[in-house]
């Protein structure tokens, strides 16, 4: 079987080169050399990579075959294997990685090391060679309690999170039983994760008992707080003071689905109460301007939301002043004016360039969890279809019907894909020639579960 020694043999044979001079090309002692070749000596990453360019070969041409040689044939070295994963990680090379660390994790005086690994790929947005150590760390995990094992389970539930609602349920439900293993100030930004995922996927009993607990622990921290010594180091992503009002954020936003808007504004005022604090630094201002912006849409969607249409324009006003609040804004004027049966054509017209940016690569979706924009489009053009329909424009209506379908389609959402058929079944001759075969093109693809 070919090895990396044979290659460089016969590439020296090939080209005619001295051992002398080929060292020169490639930088690397002499000695050095002649011992890799002959296979009395390893060699470094450092040095692979010199004779792989000296080869006139591309970075990573080697690796699969130096990971069989150093560290599934022969014992692994730390000192060689860091630096191999690191390489990998960064040239993408993930189906190494994972053939090299199935084999080194049966020997557990690794784990600690690559836990570490999987920690700086992570912060350094290398999330899928983190993936693939965070899995391998658990699997080996001997002790089913460690804070370690939860840490990674945590990682793993964040880098887990799909377009696919079902997906995303099943993760954030194989890692609730861990967040009681995290460390008590991680838990905060663990429990605020978790509720987020339960939002997206409309599960919002999960999310109120998650922000009530969210509230309570944040406050148990507080008191913590208060008997620390200054200079301690934050766990959390945040101030605590965030927890405490993104609780009950997201209370607000539970009674806001159950259209108790009496209750919605009650906590609303809550976390515009808690956010008034002494002297904030300047990460603390940052994230009050952040509530108080939010703060101050909620108001104007409440009461949209029970009627007083008179709120309609100076939301508006505040849309244009927050564009990224776009898609969430017309979204919920959509869903008051299907209920009121309010003609908002100035809106839609208004807002036109930003509506043909939806679902492109030009709309910014650098302030929103992907999911959430995801869901955000759906519920969107279903209500967008129900508004034109009411106001019997129903080529646009079934325009924006298809377009919800097919994205519910693609994000394996179920429950809307139902909606959309039966919108569809209800209005069906309405459609035109285009709309009928695209509507059997988007059904065609559909694999609803069967009950």
């Amino acid at each position: 079987m070919s090895n990396i020694r044979s290659y460089i043999e016969d590439y020296l044979k090939h080209e005619g080169y001295k051992l002398q001079q080929f060292s020169e090309i490639a930088d690397i002692n002499v000695g050095t050399l002649s011992a890799i070749i002959k296979g009395t000596r390893l060699m470094s990453m450092n040095q692979l990579d010199q004779i792989t360019s000296a080869m006139g070969l591309e970075q990573g041409y080697f690796y699969e075959m130096y990971g069989v040689e150093c560290f599934i044939e022969s014992a692994p070295h730390w000192r060689r294997l860091e630096p191999f994963l690191y390489l990998c990680a960064e040239l993408d090379k993930l189906d190494i990685i994972q053939q090299v660390i199935t084999h080194v994790t049966d020997d557990q005086s690794y784990i600690d090391e690559l836990f570490n690994v999987a920690e700086s790929l992570y912060n350094k947005s290398m999330n899928e060679a983190a993936l693939i150590l965070y899995e391998c760390v658990a699997d080996s995990e001997k002790y089913q309690h460690s804070e370690r094992l939860a840490l990674c389970q945590y990682r793993i539930f964040l880098l887990h999170k799909t377009m696919s609602k079902f997906d995303n349920l099943n993760a954030a439900v194989k890692f609730e039983p861990y967040i009681d293993k995290l460390n008590e100030e991680v838990q905060l930004d663990a429990i605020k994760d978790l509720a987020n995922v339960y939002m997206t996927i409309d599960l919002w009993d999960k999310v109120d008992a998650w922000a009530r607990e969210l509230e309570r622990r944040t406050e148990f921290q507080l008191e913590m707080q208060s008997r620390r010594r200054k200079n301690k180091r934050r766990l959390t992503a945040y101030p605590l003071f965030t927890y405490a009002a993104y609780a009950n954020l997201l209370i607000s936003s539970v009674y806001g689905t159950r259209k108790e808007y009496d209750k919605a504004i009650n906590y609303l005022q809550k976390y515009m109460k808690i956010i008034e604090i002494e002297n904030p630094t300047e990460e603390d201002q940052n994230i009050i301007d952040l509530f108080k912006k939010w703060g101050e849409g909620n108001q104007y969607v409440f009461r949209i939301m029970v009627g007083q249409k008179s709120m309609i324009f100076p939301y508006l006003g505040y849309l244009e002043k927050n564009p990224e609040e776009i898609l969430t804004g017309l979204l919920n004027i959509l869903e008051a004016s299907n209920q009121y049966g309010y003609n908002i054509d100035h809106v839609l017209k208004k807002f036109e360039h930003p509506i043909n940016l939806f679902n492109t690569d030009f709309h910014n979706k650098d302030n929103y969890n992907y999911q959430m924009i995801d869901r955000g489009y759906r519920v969107f053009y279903y209500e967008m279809a129900k508004y034109q329909i009411n106001q019997c424009n129903y080529s646009l209506g079934i325009d924006a019907l298809l377009m919800c379908l097919d994205l519910s389609s693609s994000s394996k959402d179920d429950l809307m894909c139902v909606k959309c058929l039966d919108l569809y079944g209800e209005y069906r001759s309405e459609a035109n020639e285009t709309q009928m075969k695209k509507y059997k093109n988007v059904v065609e693809k559909l694999s609803l579960p069967t009950f």
